[in-house]
């Protein structure tokens, strides 16, 4: 007897807002600036359902011109809803015309809800014996279960699917029948639809209202049996109610038709997909789309598993489907499935001509070195043991000066005779009249420097041109080379393994394999070069770039390799002594609490705070279904709860202790003795730096126990001290310059505290009359305003109500005009070009400036005013670091910079140095770019870096 056929009816917008959602911190943007991260979370989350599932029958429906039925029967049926974000609206083009080359019907009508669509094709596929699953996370969808009928719902934070038929929705919804959650959403409402429900009842309400009375009607025809306030409610609201009931059914007569034949998971037209995926510049999704649909597999129609399979490379192979290949749709000799029968094929080294070749030792290097020496422009790319340039040790150098060819230099594994060989090419390195090329030079550099060689001459690093070109976008060489020469690297997985201990090194590999894969990364970085020099110059950034970026990659390796010295015994007791402060909340909490719980799991912690002691009214509750135990929820509960005060004191010193404490003595560097973090210039968009393994810029410095984590950082030995040098409200003084507000301005250069002076001018009184409480909030609306601060963010930053706050705003501009004027400027600039710069003419692109949504808009409304302050300040203390750093050189100090702090530079000083460079310092930070504000240092020194700062 043949298997019950089965049909997935697939919700698109849900599943394209989740997908659009999943990348809102992190959008996936290409080099035209275009949002795609709708479009990849959706296809991402079809994919994974027809790998999973292999259906024989799928649909994707979509609304059209909303519900006309509901809106007639209630005017303000979804009126809440913000208007779609520009990414969504952007997407869905895109995402039918990937659809109908993938031969899946998209099943829409006007004037119908996809949720009635999805309702009355279920209904219809069921008369016809067909299982069906609707692919959604919307809940409403449970009123529709039958024994046939299922919800297939993505399980949140990308955990797989979790099917509900009718024991799950009973559960769920704690009813008899799934009909039954249309009297339960009726009585409880949808703020998410706008549908009102019964005043006063909630969802435990409900679910008891269902148990008691069955139905909205049965509650209706009873409210006798209810007390007090509620009966009055019910009773009163009765229309409503019964309203609500029909604006939550789902309507099962919407005038399409199911026809199996349409519905059959057909053929796609696989060149046509990659041609679209080529467009929007999708790569791993392309490579997930042709596993999906030509993969190796046992051809059973209800496989789960997706691990990679190899897939078909030529016709040939795709039509010898006996040979262990197989096509989703079984056993066809189509070679349209073929990904290389194609007009559109992404480059390899297998399909494209180039000479690469490995240089024997002996007379044949001294040849080679001899042409490289000849030439005035050279790419190379070092390949070593490892990830960490401290440690790793050189396997090998390519070179490349010519597109497609390329030449590979293999170390020796003795360290005696790598030196010997490094020394053959140390000429090319330390020549200044060579220009050097990378790709990611900052871990060559540091590399190289184990080796006692120096790189000299200019440079040219594709990462950082890139970042300048387009800072949102990724920089890695893969995303790089596909994007903008349409070729596809060899993947480094396919010499070595993937990550894990049986990864080999690349000592392991063959030396014809070591010499493609090396050599050809050379010859895509020297391409990836001629292409984005001409972009640098298009976009305004070559000086930046040259003046700024790559001469700040020599401080930063310079610093990387110095590192810092790190007290491990002090960090050690201050373990101790956070265990002990740890289990002292704990045993707080218990007593509180009255029982014993794990404190660190958000669902026990929210039954605790919430259900049994019920320290809220109706507290929040996440996506989920569970209470939101989150940090912003618990924060504003605090000043009135010590329990809850208590917990985000256990969270914070729990974190502390794992984050730092614990974790910075297990970084410390076995050969240096010292710490070494790793600065990236192309991460934040902003022109920021940012730190990592580990991240030194984020140690708190709040509160007393994060304040000591600083006293771990000391100096090299007794004849050093730490001397930290911080600019003094940076971001203000360029906000101030920049807006040219003469109040601030002249503030500034009379050395007025300028929180001080804005509280005088602000609520009108003497600045030696200005009261702590008045400084706070001056200060708070001062670098409040820089983000774009609402009156509803300052009353919950100060004591200030909403009224109150929303007044201090607005007399805070009116004494400010012409700061309040360049905020519009900025805006109206950023609307007008697409982006802002800083002082130096970095970009930062919006491209939801424009967006039609007022919450996407007022981000990048936002980041158009911050951008251009936060940017110029990181762009100023790059400047100061590069001067500081070649006066250092030039003069032969022992004094090493080590840290950059966002606004504040640390550095191990010689004592018998110390005045002389505490005057170097201070004059270059102050003096690295002229504003009509003057650029103030403040100089700490001390035993360690608290001590210091």
């Amino acid at each position: 007897m043949s298997e019950q056929k089965r049909l997935f009816l697939v919700d698109a917008y849900a599943l394209i807002f989740r997908g659009y959602y999943a990348f809102i911190k992190n959008p996936r943007i290409n080099s035209k600036g275009e949002d795609t991260s709708a479009i990849m979370g959706f296809m991402n989350s079809l994919l994974d359902v027809i790998k999973r599932e292999r259906p024989d029958h799928l649909a994707v429906c979509f609304d059209k011109g909303g519900s006309v039925d509901r809106v007639e029967m209630y005017e303000d049926y979804k009126a809440n809803r913000d208007e779609t974000p520009e990414g969504i609206r952007t997407a869905i083009p895109h995402i039918c015309n990937i659809l109908e080359a993938m031969h899946i019907p998209i099943m829409v009508k006007e004037g119908f809800e996809a949720d009635d669509v999805i309702g009355t094709l279920s209904r219809q596929a069921e008369k016809e014996g067909y299982k069906t699953y609707m692919v959604t996370p919307d809940k409403d969808f449970a009123q529709l279960v039958t024994e046939n009928i299922f919800m297939y719902r993505p399980k949140s934070f990308g955990g797989g699917y979790e099917t509900w038929g009718i024991p799950e929705v009973q559960k769920k919804f704690e009813v008899e029948r799934p009909e039954q959650v249309i009297d339960f959403l009726g009585m409880m409402g949808d703020s998410s639809d706008n549908i009102p429900g019964l005043p006063g009842v909630g969802e435990k309400t409900a679910k008891k209202f269902i148990k008691q009375f069955g139905s909205m009607e049965g509650l209706l025809a009873n409210t006798d049996q209810l007390k007090g306030k509620m009966k009055e409610k019910v009773e009163a609201n009765a229309e409503l109610g019964r309203l609500s009931k029909e604006l939550a059914r789902i309507m099962l007569d919407v005038p399409v038709e199911f026809n199996a034949k349409d519905f059959e998971l057909d053929h796609p037209d696989i060149e046509k997909v990659k041609e679209i995926f080529q467009e929007l510049e999708f790569r791993r999704l392309t490579d997930n789309f042709i596993k999906t649909f030509t993969s190796e597999s046992d051809n059973s129609a209800t496989t789960t598993k997706t691990e990679e399979k190899p897939k078909a490379t030529s016709s040939s192979n795709s039509s010898n489907a006996g040979a262990g290949q197989f096509s989703l749709f079984g056993g066809s000799d189509d070679s349209s499935n073929s990904e290389t029968n194609t007009s559109f094929t992404r480059n390899t080294a297998e399909n494209t001509s180039h000479f690469y070749q490995s240089v024997a030792s002996g007379m044949a290097t001294k040849l080679f070195v001899k042409n490289l020496l000849n030439q005035t422009s050279v790419c190379f790319d070092t390949e070593t043991t490892g990830l960490n340039p401290l440690t790793a040790e050189l396997v090998g150098i390519a070179f490349s000066w010519e597109t497609g060819k390329g030449f590979y230099l293999p170390f020796p594994e003795n360290k005696d005779e790598a030196q010997e060989l490094i020394e053959e090419l140390r000429p090319f390195f330390e020549a200044e009249n060579i220009q050097k090329i990378g790709q990611n030079l900052k871990y060559d550099i540091k590399v190289l420097a184990k080796y006692n060689i120096e790189v000299k001459g200019p440079l040219f690093d594709t990462m950082l041109a890139h970042y300048l070109i387009n800072p949102d976008m990724r920089h890695n060489m893969d995303v790089l080379s596909e994007t903008y020469l349409n070729y596809s690297p060899i993947s480094i997985e396919t010499l070595i393994g993937k990550k894990g201990k049986n990864q080999l090194s690349m000592r392991d590999v063959p030396l014809d394999k070591q010499t493609e894969y090396a050599v050809e990364d050379a010859d895509i970085t020297l391409q990836l070069k001629e292409h984005f020099e001409k972009e640098l110059g298009e976009a305004n950034t070559q000086k930046l770039f040259d003046e700024i970026e790559i001469p700040l990659l020599r401080v930063l390796a310079a610093m990387e390799l110095e590192g810092i010295n790190l007290d491990k015994d002090f960090l050690n007791s201050l373990s101790e002594q956070l265990n002990s402060d740890i289990a002292n909340l704990e045993k707080s909490i218990y007593e509180a609490a009255g029982e014993e719980f794990n404190i660190a799991s958000p669902k026990q912690l929210g039954v605790i705070l919430f259900e049994k002691m019920k320290l809220v009214d109706k507290p929040k509750k996440t996506k989920t279904g569970q209470y939101s135990t989150a940090e912003d929820v618990l924060s504003y509960l605090a000043k009135d709860h010590e329990i809850i005060q208590n917990i985000l004191d256990f969270r914070g010193l729990s974190k502390l202790k794992s984050t730092y404490v614990d974790a910075l003595p297990l970084q410390v560097e076995e050969a240096t003795g010292r710490v070494h973090t790793d600065y990236m210039q192309t991460v934040a968009a902003t022109g920021r730096l940012s730190s990592n393994n580990p991240n030194l810029q984020n140690i708190p410095i709040r509160t007393e126990r994060g304040r000591q984590v600083r006293k771990a950082f000391v100096p090299r030995s007794e004849d050093y001290t730490l001397l930290a040098a911080d600019y003094s409200q940076i971001e203000l003084r360029i906000i101030a310059a920049l807006s040219e507000e003469e109040t601030m301005i002249e503030a500034f250069k009379h050395g007025e505290d300028i929180h001080a002076s804005t509280a005088s001018k602000v609520f009108n009184v003497a600045i030696e009359d200005v009261t702590r409480e008045q400084r706070s909030n001056a200060k708070t609306v001062n670098f409040g305003i820089i983000y774009g601060v609402s009156a509803f963010g300052l009353s919950n930053q100060t004591d200030l109500s909403r009224s109150e706050a929303k007044e201090l705003i607005d007399t805070y501009y009116e004494t400010y005009p012409k700061l309040k004027n360049y905020i519009s400027k900025q805006v109206d600039f950023a609307r007008d070009h697409g982006y802002v710069q800083t002082v130096l003419g970095r970009r930062r692109y919006l491209k939801d400036i424009n967006s039609r949504n007022a919450v996407v808009r007022g981000a990048a409304e936002r980041n158009a005013v911050n951008a251009p302050i936060q940017g110029s300040a990181a762009d100023i203390i790059k400047l100061a670091m590069i001067n500081i750093y070649e006066k250092l050189e030039a003069g032969n100090y022992k004094t090493k910079m080590l840290l950059q702090v966002h606004d504040e530079l640390v550095f191990d000083v010689y004592k018998p140095e110390l005045d002389e460079i505490s005057k170097l310092i201070k004059t270059e930070m102050e003096n690295a770019f002229t504003l009509s504000v003057p650029l103030d240092v403040e100089i700490g020194l001390g035993d360690n870096w608290l001590e210091a700062h």
